[in-house]
């Protein structure tokens, strides 16, 4: 990596580790083999303390259960996308809420792995994969899944126009504190979900175009949170932010794979360095300020009792103070 070196400590709230990228495949053909163990070393390297993995299925929340379950850094979500919300429905178009019943006994069994429900919401830019009415649905179930594990809730919001604001206000207290992940959204969007009181996910989709970078800028600090969403939303050359970064990898094509490089196109958690970068200049504030105050922030969401004891402090510290 060429950077500055300085250490500073992150937490990737969304890092979609069970995708097959990272087993080597790509478009369903087997490129190289998986690296993942290697994906992990340059997250710990970059300061990346700790990943949450999205699961969108219940498949995948059990495939991260299983690569989270023997690592201090790793730690998941249960949750049913909203591009697959059609599980909801049997073939009769009748509720089917055994989806929930097996992400509530997942959740009862790797409780200590569990930081939250999701990714849920609604995306009305793939209704070819499940239409608005089915989404509804299985996004309010949600709702009671978080209130019986007593979690928080990261969220999945794309072109909704108003609906998706409007069911989480009906289900407001139902949850104490949630993340809309992968912001993208406009300034009228962004100040109604600050009136409700959630926080903000920024990663590359969100810093794509000079419109995002102003809109992102009126984010309060005290409210946002840093991802990557890997292997998705790179931040490209192209991109509005990508003057900003100073951090870099080399990558390779996947056809020239090397073990040491990452794979051109494909995200990782320590790409989130990058984000903070381009952050910290659109506040004008150091980049060790925005990495502390996004800390800070998710601990207080997923971490409550770390949080609140003041152990997330000396865990910065032990973060900032090691190099892997």
């Amino acid at each position: 990596m060429q950077s500055s070196r300085r250490m500073l400590a992150f937490i990737d709230v969304a890092a979609n580790l069970t995708d097959p990228m990272f087993s080597g495949v790509y478009n369903q053909v087997e490129r190289h083999a998986p690296d993942l163990s290697l994906v992990l070393d340059r997250a710990r390297e970059a300061g990346v303390f700790r990943i949450f993995i999205t699961a969108g299925s219940v498949d995948m929340a059990k495939e991260a259960i299983e690569l989270a379950k023997d690592s201090a850094s790793l730690f998941s979500t249960v949750g049913i996308h909203p591009t697959r919300c059609d599980v909801f429905m049997d073939t009769q178009d009748s509720i089917n809420l055994q989806h929930i019943k097996n992400l509530a006994d997942i959740a009862a069994s790797a409780q200590d792995k569990i930081v939250a429900v999701g990714e849920c919401g609604l995306d009305y830019d793939r209704l070819q994969f499940c239409d608005k009415v089915r989404q509804q649905i299985g996004f309010e179930y949600h709702f009671l899944l978080a209130e019986q594990l007593k979690l928080p809730m990261l969220f999945h919001n794309r072109n909704t126009d108003g609906d998706f604001v409007k069911i989480v206000r009906k289900h407001r207290n139902r949850f104490q504190n949630g993340v809309v992940h992968s912001f993208t959204g406009n300034e009228e969007e962004l100040q109604q979900l600050l009136d409700l009181d959630l926080y903000i996910g920024v990663n590359g989709c969100s810093l794509k175009t000079e419109e995002n970078l102003r809109v992102v800028q009126k984010i309060p600090l005290h409210r946002l949170v840093l991802e990557t969403d890997c292997p998705y939303c790179e931040i490209r050359k192209t991109h509005a932010g990508y003057q900003w970064i100073q951090s870099h990898w080399k990558s390779v094509s996947y056809k020239k794979y090397e073990p040491t490089s990452c794979v051109k196109g494909r995200t990782e958690p320590c790409h989130i360095r990058q984000v903070a970068e381009i952050v910290s200049q659109l506040f004008q504030v150091s980049i060790e300020q925005v990495a502390k105050q996004a800390f800070h922030n998710t601990m207080k969401i997923f971490f409550p009792n770390e949080s609140e004891s003041g152990n997330y402090e000396s865990l910065f510290e032990t973060v900032r103070n090691h190099r892997s």
